[in-house]
């Protein structure tokens, strides 16, 4: 049975797992800096009990998040069909953005210093219509330059013939 947002022709290319571990050590940084403020504005206003409960509050969300992120890593995939580039994300809220090769305008590929130090990186396709731009993040940097290169062929080979 066809699913709305994997249809079943369409030959899906996961990304990188690297994705998830650029992901959690973000939320380690945010966590870590959160739990210090906590537990001093807490401790330093309420005592020092109140401190250490906000800590444990603040650990248990970023356990939570530990796992909801290996979750939407697995959810993000991209397809490239003849016509167009398909993109899908999501666990609870699922989607699926269908980009026309003729559409783009331009392709970016962007890597900050933690997806640099994974050797991951994102792809950005932009279009005419904000609502239609999609990212494929947790690329390998190859086949980002790789992705981009097509992508920016394709779209300029469909532009023309329109």
């Amino acid at each position: 049975m066809d699913d709305l947002f994997a249809p079943s022709d369409v030959s899906w290319t996961p990304v990188s797992p690297q994705l998830a571990s650029v992901r959690r050590v973000s939320a380690a940084i945010t966590a870590g800096v959160l739990g210090i403020a906590v537990l001093l504005a807490l401790g330093l206003t309420l005592g020092w009990l109140y401190g250490v409960l906000g800590l444990v509050v603040v650990a248990a969300a970023f356990g939570w998040s530990w796992v909801l992120i290996g979750r939407n890593q697995r959810s993000w995939k991209y397809a490239e069909r003849e016509d167009e580039l398909m993109v899908s994300h999501g666990i609870m809220f699922r989607e699926l953005i269908v980009v026309p090769y003729g559409r783009m305008q331009f392709v970016d590929v962007a890597a900050g210093p933690l997806e640099r130090a994974f050797g991951i990186a994102t792809v950005e396709l932009h279009t005419a219509t904000p609502a239609t731009d999609a990212k494929i993040p947790g690329l390998h940097p190859d086949e980002a330059a790789r992705l981009r290169d097509r992508l920016s062929a394709l779209g300029q080979a469909q532009a023309w013939g329109l």
